[in-house]
Order: C-alpha cells, then structure tokens, then sequence
C-alpha cells in the first residue's frame, strides 16, 4: 500500500474531525456532524497561518486514511532548540492494524528531524493503553508526568 502525506487543506477538516470523533474518547470532545462547526474551521485557519503548526494527512489512492498535527515549539533551554509536539494522531479504523501507523509516525520523526527539532514528543490518555505500546515499540519513552489544568 503506497501511502502519500502532505498538509492538509480546508476541504480536509471534515474527514479529519470524522476522525478524530470516531473513537471512545473522541466521541466525548468531538462534535462531528455536516456541515462541519465553524469551530473547527476557524481552528484549521488558525493552524495553516501557522508556520510553526502543520496539520497532516496521509493518504492511500487519493483517499485520507489518517491524520496528525505536528508543532514546532521554539524555546530558550537546549541552547534555544526547537520541540516537535505530535497530537491528534489517527488512523481510519477500517485501516489500522495494516503497519500504517508505524509508516506516518517514521515520515513524522524524519520531518521533526528536518525541521531542526532535537526532540519529539507526544502525550496520550492513559486510557489508551493500545497506544501507549505501540508509542513505546516506536522509541518514545515514558520520560516525564505530564500534567493538565483544563478550564472548562
């Protein structure tokens, strides 16, 4: 299975948000219904503006079947180096278990690495333990506690 990867475009965000809904925890956040919110909108605008933000898709025949958005955080410590952040990683349900996840997540840490980043990280629900060991089989390592104050 030959897969493509480039940055998403505005027709994207509706299968991105399918996606990134079509799973036990995403059902609770996500709010996938057509026409998609003007939120989710409004939050692809704001990351394509971004050059330090890149929201992928990859695709097999033209057909997106996963998703991630890549960060690039500047920062003082390091020597001012750069972090690269991975969150919303997904692939489509009808495609996991295929190796495909493994191919996004190797093009990922080659493109961090392009970019200058001296680290790449990512954080996963501790719900998600299937996740967790396929990061650990990849070399992540559970290095720090990672901790969140949420506002709402």
């Amino acid at each position: 299975m030959q897969l493509s990867f480039r940055k998403a475009n505005n027709e994207d965000v509706k299968h991105i948000v399918e996606m990134l809904a079509d799973d036990e925890l995403g059902r609770q956040r996500e709010n996938f219904q057509l026409p998609i919110h003007s939120s989710y909108k409004d939050a692809f605008k704001a990351i394509d503006n971004d050059q330090n933000q890149e929201l992928i898709v990859v695709e097999v025949d033209k057909e997106i079947i996963g998703t991630l958005q890549l960060s690039f955080i500047q920062y003082l410590t390091y020597q001012g180096g750069v972090r690269a952040q991975i969150e919303a990683v997904r692939i489509r349900k009808d495609y996991r278990g295929k190796g495909l996840g493994k191919e996004f997540f190797e093009w990922a840490i080659l493109r961090a690495k392009q970019r200058g980043a001296h680290v790449l990280q990512l954080t996963t629900d501790k719900q998600r333990p299937d996740a967790i060991r396929f990061y650990e089989k990849l070399g992540f390592k559970a290095s720090h506690e990672g901790m969140k104050f949420h506002f709402k």
